[in-house]
């Protein structure tokens, strides 16, 4: 018999604001991609390093979940990460540097990795019977994070007049999360000491062939997901938008991602087989991508949001299939972090070549291609992919 939910609409709240801040650190980079590159002289490559950083480091160190939540507890790991990330963030306001910005993409990429895996074993443990509505509103926070970073940072940019404050100010919503967090959540045992009182052993999930395969699914949708929020105002720009309706087709995108990150899970809850959702939101992700190489401002604008629609669906899947499989907490925190250790790592390395691309070739012909050929390796992995359900 499954446990029963243990925290109410407060502790909704505060994932909520957690979650916010899980992307804009790395989507406010988007919209002033070029003007930054501009203002410091640096190329596309050296720029789509400050999204493949903390990308890279949201696979590297999420191993870190398991020892922090072990050593502080659920509550307070999650505290302290949220801290570093409004640290690194602020920063950028008063170092305007590209050192700086390297710096500060992989210190807010740490935060980002340990605090993803650890929110998940809390929402398993805490909300049993909604775990998919739960993780449908974690993903809602993090498409809202990445949806007001990405239209707001122009305006920011605009007001002051500098990008340096468009980027840091985005640090202040760690603080709201920080407190609302620690007056919603309760101060808990740490992990080590109920698993011992449970004398339980967790499965070993880097032995497990099905965990490797949700990490592949995982690694290429989420890189989808960076491709798409680093490269599109840029693809729009060549395309022949203003800057500002650049970021305004980004914006729309994860607008339509952020309804569909509430919808879709509630909705898996109800409808609860997986290989059909998948195959189901890849496919209108291939339309997309598409209508994206056929060009033209109309093409440009459906084919953006038929992505963001995709990706609304796939994001929260690729985070629940662990879910599914883990047997406790601990489980979920285990296949959790390696899922999304392993998965991060590849998705750090697409936005990176497409710079490198796009510096070789000059077109975002290429980038669109790449985005593409993403879209492509989901369908391959279709038939790997277990049906649940």
């Amino acid at each position: 018999m499954k446990q029963k939910t243990t925290y109410g609409l407060f502790a909704l709240v505060a994932i909520f604001f957690v979650s916010i801040n899980l992307r804009p650190a790395v989507t406010s980079v988007g919209p002033l991609l070029n003007t930054i590159a501009d203002d410091l002289a640096v190329t596309s490559t050296q720029m789509s390093l400050l999204t493949s950083i903390p990308v890279f480091c949201m696979g590297l160190f999420a191993s870190l979940a398991m020892p922090m939540t072990k050593r502080f507890g659920d509550r307070l790991a999650i505290a302290l990460l949220i801290a570093l990330i409004g640290v690194a963030t602020i920063v950028r306001i008063f170092v305007p540097t590209y050192g700086a910005l390297l710096v500060t993409s992989f210190f807010a990429g740490v935060g980002i990795a340990a605090i993803a895996p650890i929110m998940s074993g809390f929402i398993k443990k805490h909300f049993p019977q909604k775990t998919a509505s739960v993780i449908g509103l974690h993903s809602f926070g993090i498409g809202f994070g990445a949806t007001i970073s990405a239209g707001f940072t122009t305006v920011f940019y605009d007001w002051s007049n500098g990008w340096a404050f468009a980027l840091g100010i985005w640090g202040v919503l760690a603080v709201v999360a920080i407190v609302i967090w620690l007056m919603a959540v309760k101060k808990e045992p740490s992990l080590s000491v109920v698993r011992q009182a449970a004398g339980a052993v967790g499965r070993n999930p880097w032995k497990t062939k099905r965990a490797w395969i949700l990490l592949l699914f995982f690694g290429v949708q989420t890189s989808l997901f960076f491709s798409m929020t680093t490269w599109l105002a840029p693809i729009a720009q060549e395309a022949g938008f203003s800057i500002a309706a650049a970021g305004t087709v980004l914006t729309v995108m994860t607008i339509v991602q952020l309804v569909g990150n509430l919808t879709i899970p509630a909705m898996l809850e109800k409808y609860p087989n997986r290989m059909t959702w998948i195959v189901g939101l890849t496919a209108v992700a291939f339309v997309g991508g598409v209508l994206l190489l056929i060009g033209g401002t109309a093409f440009i604008w459906i084919g953006a949001m038929l992505i963001g629609l995709a990706m609304s669906g796939l994001f929260p899947i690729g985070i629940l299939l662990p879910l599914d499989e883990a047997r406790d907490d601990e489980e979920a925190n285990t296949w959790s972090s390696m899922v999304m250790s392993g998965g991060f790592m590849m998705s750090a390395m697409i936005p990176l070549v497409i710079g490198v691309l796009y510096d070789v070739t000059g077109t975002h012909t290429t980038s669109i291609w790449m985005i593409v050929l993403q879209i492509v390796l989901l369908f391959a992995l279709v038939p790997s992919m277990k049906q649940k359900g």
